[in-house]
């Protein structure tokens, strides 16, 4: 068997026993991985191959999970998915779960547990009373990191995002330079060992969590596993439980059993609840209702997507209908009107809700005044939209500024795959004066000089 049948054949097993996929740009570590568990084993690879596939392998599986999984964290992660778990979740759930006194968190692919203890930090403080129980349950393949997390001690690195008034609340100190969880953290966190391509119907038992984080490992799995997964946690929810999915995980506008929410600049889920729906109101009279505002007409919208083309921006806003938010912020912005753009586009997002291009344009304003911000809205739109293509050139091209040579590659890779797919007219607006081939070309080059500069 060749090495490229073998690897071929490997990564199918992967795929039917962990639910993992690759990317087939990067198969050096996957044939590392092979080439030395057969090793270890005394094995050539066709052998090593046989034996992975023909029987229930487990402590083989749980190797190499550890030997292929990206493992890298740290306390309080993505902390705006945080600050809405303080502000907005939890203060809901306490609400609504007087009656039990517990809070039940499950935090999928743990890794080494910052994740967890993350959770269970920002949810202790919350009991209204100290008789109310928190129990969060960390669960991941790779026994090396659960055996870490279950250590609860970490380096200064991985706390290098947390707050200071949480690092001398809830850690103490140890001899050694590192952190240890304080005693009574640490007491409600447990971890499980699991295989999110498996079913397990204790773990997955239904309305089990008022919260599930499951950040950045959709990414990594199979269609099928993904969509398994996501059926689980959905109904592993309480009713009005809550999802909290990783920047580069989507599960569309409108999943099932699951309704978008937006705040604090992140996107979570929550889960609909059983009860039945609240009948509409009635109708006003007609004579109490205000007057219906006309929709823009198409022959309006494209003369002002004309003017734009033409970089005659006042003379578009001009002829632009009142109702069409989105273009006429991106001609606020182009005039260098950023404060009416953002409360424009601000208006759009509270009236209908995220909108992936709504917040490519509010981080195009904020690059003007906060470039964090504007990587973030960035982030909101990739997310919102996963083949939207222009967000990911921008954050690119900002991470290029940072410095970030391996983050721009990822980015701008992804874009000119993107590209070549990219809705005319969101080139028009978003382009700012290029075209596609223009804008492809630019982003070749950049990826070219990250390549050499890595």
């Amino acid at each position: 068997m060749s090495g490229a049948m073998s690897l071929t054949r490997f990564r199918e097993l992967l795929q039917r026993r962990l639910g993992w996929t690759f990317a087939d740009n990067d198969p050096g570590q996957t044939a590392a991985v092979l080439a030395a568990r057969a090793k270890a084993h005394g094995l050539t690879e066709r052998e090593y191959l046989d034996r992975l596939a023909g029987r229930r392998w487990t402590a083989e599986i749980a190797e190499l999970a550890q030997a292929l999984s990206i493992t890298e964290t740290y306390f309080f992660r993505h902390g705006e998915q945080f600050r809405v778990l303080r502000d907005t979740v939890l203060p809901d759930l306490i609400r609504r779960r007087a009656g039990q006194r517990v809070l039940r968190l499950l935090s999928v692919g743990c890794s080494s547990g910052e994740e967890a203890y993350s959770l269970a930090i920002t949810a202790w403080p919350a009991r209204p009373t100290p008789d109310w129980i928190v129990s969060v349950l960390g669960v991941d393949a790779n026994r090396e990191m659960l055996h870490r997390a279950r250590a609860a001690t970490y380096s200064p690195w991985s706390l290098r995002d947390t707050p200071e008034e949480v690092r001398r609340r809830w850690f103490r100190e140890t001899g050694d330079d590192g952190f240890a969880v304080h005693p009574d953290i640490a007491a409600t966190v447990r971890f499980a060992e699991h295989n999110v391509a498996d079913d397990d119907p204790q773990l997955w038992h239904p309305a089990r969590y008022d919260v599930i984080f499951c950040r950045n490992l959709l990414m990594y799995l199979t269609g099928e596993v993904a969509a398994g997964l996501v059926h689980r946690m959905t109904r592993a929810l309480t009713d009005g439980g809550y999802l909290f999915l990783g920047h580069t995980d989507s599960l569309g506008s409108h999943p099932k059993g699951l309704e978008l929410c937006h705040r604090g600049g992140t996107v979570y889920y929550r889960r609909q609840s059983a009860a039945p729906p609240v009948p509409a109101p009635e109708p006003a009279p007609a004579r109490e209702r205000p007057p219906a505002r006309p929709a823009p007409t198409v022959d309006t919208r494209s003369r002002a997507l004309g003017l734009l083309r033409d970089d005659r921006f006042a003379e578009a806003l001009d002829v632009l209908g009142p109702d069409d938010a989105l273009l006429r912020g991106v001609l606020l912005a182009q005039l260098g009107r950023v404060a009416e753009a953002r409360d424009t586009v601000h208006r759009l997002i509270d009236v209908g809700g995220p909108h992936p291009d709504a917040h490519h344009l509010l981080g195009v304003c904020h690059e003007l005044d906060c470039a964090d911000q504007a990587a973030g809205q960035y982030r909101l739109a990739a997310y919102l939209d996963p083949e939207f293509a222009m967000p990911r050139l921008r954050m690119g091209l900002l991470a290029r500024r940072r410095g970030d040579h391996r983050g721009a590659a990822a980015n701008l890779a992804a874009a000119l795959e993107l590209l070549p797919h990219e809705d005319e007219e969101r080139v028009v607006l978003f382009g700012g004066g290029f075209g596609r081939l223009t804008l492809t070309t630019l982003c070749r080059t950049e990826l070219e000089a990250c390549e050499v500069r890595r």
